[in-house]
């Protein structure tokens, strides 16, 4: 919804100010999905240059993280925990095998799903970027302070948990989360 300042009811064809337009929302610097983006840019712009050093693009780093932490996962599985579209997914797990830093294979349960695992060579890869990516983590406590740190991780935590039980607005259903139905 724009307003009209006095100029255009005047009949000029002048442009509206910012001032002059005024939506029903809270300002954007203000949003919460805007704030989360500007602090995980500030956060990722220390890491992307490591990565980049060890030929890594953020995505395929998330991958190699996730998979370092388990034996093996079905490709959709992944998908979910690292936050990628089955598309993407598959265009970087095929980088990832090409230079062998993975490995897939075919479930065993269901022949029509992938499982992929870490290799021994993204192992290594892991290893060699490990202490620069600790060393930033290091600075970014020291900069931030630890206990802040660990209160803005224990706040994001709770804020995604809150978050998993209410419904998403505009898809089916009333709008309304389950504990207040």
């Amino acid at each position: 919804m724009v307003r009209k300042n006095s100029l255009a009811n005047s009949g000029s064809k002048a442009a509206a100010g910012p001032a002059d337009r005024r939506v029903p929302m809270r300002e954007f610097s203000r949003s919460l999905p805007m704030s989360l983006l500007r602090a995980r840019e500030a956060v990722m712009r220390h890491f992307r240059p490591s990565l980049r050093n060890h030929g890594l693009t953020e995505q395929q780093w998330r991958i190699l993280r996730a998979l370092a932490a388990i034996d093996a996962i079905e490709v959709t599985d992944l998908a979910r925990v690292a936050f990628l579209l089955g598309p993407s997914l598959s265009r970087i797990l095929r980088d990832l095998e090409a230079r062998r830093l993975i490995e897939r294979r075919v479930a065993e349960a269901d022949l029509r799903r992938g499982v992929v695992s870490i290799s021994a060579k993204g192992l290594k890869l892991i290893e060699a970027v490990a202490p620069t990516s600790e060393a930033i983590y290091a600075a970014m406590t020291r900069r931030y302070g630890a206990r802040k740190l660990a209160e803005l991780q224990d706040m994001l935590h709770a804020l995604e948990r809150s978050l998993a039980g209410l419904q998403v607005l505009g898809q089916e259903g009333s709008g309304k989360d389950a504990e207040t139905e």
